[in-house]
């Protein structure tokens, strides 16, 4: 129990404060920045680089208002440079964060691509999660539906779906139940917040 009274699902690890919003939400719907030795602002989307962290909802809107507002520099209670697009710049390094975790859960066996495979995987209710491309034909994607109780990624491109599953383009995939899946839903919902 919290101070509140309320009980505390710790399911999502700590909770983190907005410097934007000023909402306390788990870290896991949030993107990390922290502050490098020449005072530039670096986003941290794996959490490991050193330095206190500074916290931001996962939206386009919420980055480019910090950045605007100097809300990097009032957190880090020192003057600091943004870089310019810093809001393209995360949203870039969280898709290709997104296409490397679906290319190891490929390579594990847990993830497939093609629409016979993924229609063949939902079948068997082996999937967990259905992937979609942003670009694909809406005739073709309404032809097969998100697992009960599953998850749905509909914002990454045919183009970076390929590079994830080693083609050209890719605009089915599924992912099964295993170690990777939690991680990538994870990934591609911060990345939707980035897209929206």
């Amino acid at each position: 129990m919290s101070r509140g009274g309320k009980d505390k699902d710790r399911a999502d690890g700590p909770d983190r404060k907005c410097i934007v919003t000023g909402e306390v939400a788990p870290k896991s719907g949030l993107i990390r920045f922290v502050v490098g030795p020449e005072g530039q602002v670096f986003p941290d989307l794996a959490g490991k680089l050193p330095g206190r962290g500074i916290w931001v909802s996962s939206t386009r809107e919420a980055i480019e208002t910090a950045a605007k507002k100097k809300l990097f520099s009032r957190s880090a209670k020192t003057q600091v440079t943004v870089p310019e697009g810093l809001a393209d710049m995360v949203e870039g390094l969280q898709a290709k964060r997104v296409c490397e975790l679906l290319a190891l859960a490929r390579k594990s066996g847990d993830a497939v691509a093609g629409y016979e495979k993924v229609k063949d995987m939902l079948a068997k209710e082996e999937a967990s999660t259905l992937i979609q491309a942003s670009d694909g034909s809406e005739r073709g994607k309404s032809k097969l539906s998100t697992p009960y109780r599953g998850n749905f990624i509909g914002w990454l491109t045919a183009n970076e779906l390929g590079l994830a599953f080693g083609r050209e383009t890719v605009i089915h995939a599924a992912l099964g139940t295993g170690g990777l899946s939690k991680r990538v839903v994870e990934e591609a919902a911060r990345l939707k917040g980035l897209r929206a």
